[in-house]
């Protein structure tokens, strides 16, 4: 029996043409391709600029650097995500300061965020709670109140799975501490957070075009924002540091090389055109699953909170109930050429967090309980309702014959 693909990108042959007629240029760089994608995906959000970069990964950092993420600042953020949500405040040498999520969504827990950000900024013996334990336990200066007060610099909400986080009381922790808040909106393209665009209220957001994506530009990202002068910066810091005034070879400040082609803005500048058509696709599979899923016991279909007016499907994640295994869930399907994955891995238990603070299981136990039960079955807009009645059959009868 052919096997399901994972994922797969939504490609037509408006989109094969789009890059095509780059190719029968000399530009493949730094040209009209990706001002016009920029543009485009301005427009769509609703937002002052739009900055083309080569990841969402490159966004995140680029977004650190604006926030004033420097050795030792203090970023919140959820260990329920993607690694490179953390790893792009590491780039600046700062502190991920981990709080639990939500039970229901995944996301970041907007109770938590408050009491952390306000124990951190006292500065009292409270905020050390909130500290990675190697951070807590050391002699360093990042444990005295006055530097832990001057640390705390920025929220970092993740949209997990296409999901918005609770925003308007994580808006109010960052409005009351004076901290900027930065969106990850890597997964959340199109979903919409009462009645707003996801990637539309912080100081800035990052989106990710992978091919899993909810559109593709094969790798590559934007970076979203209103504030005039953090656009500015984003441009030098993708361009090697220079400045607009700049000659080529003169460079302002440090940068980076994340620079989006024009190759990758041609294909997601034709995606933009068919964006709601895309997004339409992935929820009616979306809707296959649901519908096959929802009535099973010890399957858990994703719940929408009542504040996502829009769901943007990125992935299709359901939590296998004890006393079923997802782990042999994963084994038995992948037998029988079904493919699924674990989702997330929490952040903290990942080798590398492990060993650099201190972490260990018990930490996070909400994140660390949908860590071993969250698992992403196969899911694109391409999918048949075919190939969903397949996963959806075999994957209730591996579930219930388990237990």
């Amino acid at each position: 029996m052919n096997s399901i693909p994972m994922s797969g990108p939504d490609l037509t042959s408006a989109e094969r043409a789009a890059v095509m007629e780059v190719m029968e240029t000399s530009q493949l760089s730094i040209g009209p391709k990706i001002s016009a994608f920029e543009n485009s995906f301005a427009d769509y959000l609703g937002v002052g600029h739009a900055v083309g970069v080569n990841s969402g990964t490159s966004g995140l950092h680029l977004t650190m650097i604006a926030a004033g993420v420097r050795e030792n600042a203090l970023v919140i953020t959820s260990p329920f995500s993607f690694i490179a949500s953390a790893n792009c405040i590491l780039y600046e040498r700062g502190i991920p300061i981990f709080v639990d999520v939500d039970p229901t969504t995944g996301n970041i827990n907007p109770v938590l965020v408050a009491q952390a950000a306000h124990d951190l900024a006292r500065g009292d013996d409270s905020a050390a709670y909130w500290l990675p334990p190697t951070v807590r336990n050391q002699k360093s200066v990042i444990i005295n109140p006055e530097s832990l007060v001057s640390s705390l610099r920025s929220l970092l909400p993740i949209h997990a799975f296409g999901q918005p986080a609770d925003l308007d009381p994580l808006l109010e922790t960052a409005r009351a501490h004076n901290l900027s808040l930065v969106e990850d909106a890597c997964e959340a393209l199109g979903a919409e957070y009462k009645g707003r665009k996801a990637g539309t209220f912080g100081d800035a957001s990052v989106f990710a075009f992978y091919p899993n994506k909810q559109m593709t530009t094969g790798e590559g990202g934007m970076v979203v924002t209103n504030r005039s002068d953090w656009n500015a910066l984003f441009r030098s810091l993708r361009n090697q540091g220079r400045d607009i005034f700049d000659a080529w070879l003169n460079h302002t400040r440090l940068g980076y090389n994340y620079r989006l082609d024009e190759l990758s803005a041609a294909l997601g500048l034709a995606q933009m055109q068919r964006l709601d058509e895309l997004l339409a696709k992935r929820e009616r599979v979306a809707g296959w699953y649901n519908e096959r899923l929802r009535d099973e016991e010890l399957i858990e279909i994703p719940f929408i909170a009542p504040t996502t007016t829009r769901m943007s499907w990125f992935v299709y994640v359901v939590r296998i109930k004890p006393p079923a295994s997802r782990d042999m869930v994963v084994h038995t399907l992948a037998a029988e050429g079904i493919p699924s994955r674990p989702y997330f891995t929490p952040i903290h238990l990942q080798p590398f967090y492990r060993d650099r603070f201190g972490y260990q299981r018990g930490d996070f136990p909400v994140t660390e309980y949908l860590g071993d039960v969250s698992l992403a079955l196969p899911f694109s807009g391409i999918m048949t309702e075919t190939q969903v009645d397949r996963v959806c059959e075999r994957l209730r009868t591996i579930v219930n014959e388990a237990v």
